[in-house]
C-alpha cells in the first residue's frame, strides 16, 4: 500500500531489501576497481627482477675472481719491480765498486817536474832525461866540463879554434858542432844547439860514446 503522507512514498520490504543489496553490490564493485586501480598502479611501478638469486651468485663469484686476478696480477708486477729494483742497485754498486778499485789501483800521474830557469835547473833537467835514457854523467862531471867550456853561458861560440877555422865552431854550454850535436840529438829535446838542455844531452851522449861518460872527460874532448 502507498502512504497516504504527502511528500513520502513506502517501500514495501521486498523493495528495501532489493535496494540494499544493489547499494552494497554497488560499493563492492567502487571499493574493485579502485583495488584493482591500485594493483595495477603497484604493478607499473615495481620493476621486474632481472635475475634471480642463482644468477646472482654466479655474477658475484666472477667478479670475485677478477678481483682475485688483479690483486695477483698487481702482486706479481711489484714483485717484478722490486727484484728489478736490486739488480739495478746491485749493479750499480758493482760498477761502483769497480771504479773505485780501478781508481785505488792506477796512480795518479806524477806531476810535472819543473826546473830552474838557470845553470843548476838545466843540468838536472838534463841529467833526468840522461838517466831516462841510458846516458851516464853525474852532477859534478856535466858542470865541471861547462865551467871549462863555456863558464856557463849557453849562447857562447867559438870562434877561433881549429872547428871555427873549418867553418864549423863549437857552440853552447858544452861547445859542440853542429854535425856532432845532430849525430847525437837525443829524442824529445830541442834541435837548436844553443838550447842549454839539449846542448848537454847530446854532449854527454857523444862523451858516452867516445869516454865511457862525461865524467871521464877533463880537457878538450
Amino acid at each position: 500500500m502507498r502512504s497516504t503522507i504527502s511528500g513520502y512514498t513506502r517501500l514495501p520490504k521486498a523493495h528495501k531489501i532489493s535496494v540494499v543489496t544493489l547499494a552494497a553490490a554497488g560499493a563492492a564493485a567502487v571499493a574493485l576497481g579502485v583495488a584493482g586501480n591500485a594493483v595495477a598502479a603497484d604493478s607499473a611501478t615495481v620493476k621486474p627482477v632481472a635475475w634471480n638469486a642463482g644468477t646472482f651468485g654466479a655474477t658475484q663469484d666472477a667478479e670475485l675472481a677478477k678481483e682475485l686476478d688483479a690483486v695477483k696480477d698487481k702482486a706479481a708486477a711489484d714483485a717484478a719491480a722490486a727484484v728489478k729494483a736490486k739488480a739495478d742497485a746491485g749493479r750499480k754498486e758493482q760498477a761502483a765498486s769497480r771504479s773505485t778499485d780501478r781508481t785505488a789501483l792506477k796512480p795518479a800521474a806524477p806531476a810535472p817536474k819543473k826546473y830552474a830557469d838557470n845553470l843548476d835547473g838545466w843540468i838536472n833537467q838534463a841529467l833526468d832525461i840522461m838517466h831516462a835514457k841510458g846516458i851516464p854523467g853525474s852532477y859534478e862531471g856535466v858542470k865541471r866540463n861547462i865551467m871549462r867550456e863555456s863558464t856557463g853561458n849557453p849562447r857562447a861560440i867559438n870562434g877561433w879554434d881549429v872547428n871555427a877555422v873549418n867553418g864549423v865552431p863549437s857552440k853552447g854550454l858544452l861547445q859542440i858542432i853542429d854535425p856532432t850535436f845532430k849525430a847525437y840529438h837525443v829524442d824529445g829535446t830541442s834541435w837548436d844547439i844553443y838550447d842549454p838542455v839539449a846542448n848537454i844531452v847530446a854532449s854527454c851522449n857523444y862523451a858516452a860514446d867516445k869516454y865511457g861518460s862525461m865524467d871521464n872527460v877533463n880537457s878538450a874532448y
